[in-house]
């Protein structure tokens, strides 16, 4: 193969999938059988297998027990301001994106004490295992699961406070950086990195999608004088949102 070529297998699906982008195979239209891929492109068994493999891992197709392969129907992606903490308005970025967009939106949670593993112990600055309040968050919208968020916050700070479950007692639910300040603690910095994996099979499930689908991961820390206070993962389908944020020009 020489530079600028394509296996014959990503040539198939690169036709396919313009197909499925200019309405051609229209959402739930049946995908064109392996065998009518090998007479069409003069392909053979495995190059079609490989081709319907790639829309497949795209999330453009879904196989159907017995039935066939189907174009997926996409949705349109929906923005996910990021715009930092303000005062005077919602209290937690999720309330603040609900208020922004107009939304009613609705969040299960449940917090636990835990051991903090080595990756979030080096992101609060706390020793491996030191014990953490782990609050994981399912949030929706008109009903439909948007985002997922796991947050943990060393007892160090927190421990044997009013304010030790994030979701429960007088402030339960006022978010962070009002929590920590009836502590004591103002949190004057938060830092936000935003990635892309694969999402894990509980977070597809949760999210809807398909195995492989790619999830944005958020990974939020706030900080009061370099003093990590609270670090969460936010998780969002990357085939259903976009985040944008909105930064001020010093």
């Amino acid at each position: 193969m020489t530079f600028g070529e394509q296996p014959a297998y990503l040539r198939v699906a690169g036709d396919l999938r313009q197909k499925i982008v200019d309405g051609s195979l229209p959402p739930h239209a049946r995908l064109p059988s392996q065998a009518r891929i090998r007479e069409e492109y003069g392909v053979s068994d495995t190059v079609a297998l490989e081709a319907r493999k790639v829309l497949m891992a795209e999330g453009l197709v879904e196989g159907r027990s017995g039935s066939g392969t189907y174009v997926r129907e996409q949705p349109v992606p929906r923005r996910v301001a990021r715009s930092g903490y303000r005062t005077g308005g919602p209290s937690t970025p999720f309330r603040q994106e609900q208020a922004d967009a107009g939304a009613r939106g609705t969040w299960e949670s449940n917090s636990e004490q835990a051991d903090a593993p080595p990756e979030i112990a080096k992101r609060l600055g706390v020793a491996p295992g030191d014990r953490v309040m782990r609050t994981r968050y399912v949030f929706r919208d008109a009903g439909e699961a948007m985002m997922l968020s796991t947050s943990w916050e060393p007892l160090s700070v927190t421990g044997r406070t009013p304010v030790m479950l994030p979701e429960e007692g007088p402030l339960g639910g006022s978010g962070v950086v009002e929590r920590m300040a009836a502590i004591d603690v103002v949190v004057d910095n938060v830092v936000e990195e935003v990635g892309a994996r694969p999402g894990l099979a509980e977070e597809i499930s949760l999210l809807g999608g398909v195995p492989g689908h790619v999830v944005l991961v958020v990974s939020r820390t706030y900080y009061a004088s370099g003093l990590a206070v609270e670090t969460a993962d936010v998780v969002v389908p990357a085939d259903r949102y976009r985040l944008a944020y909105h930064l001020p020009v010093r």
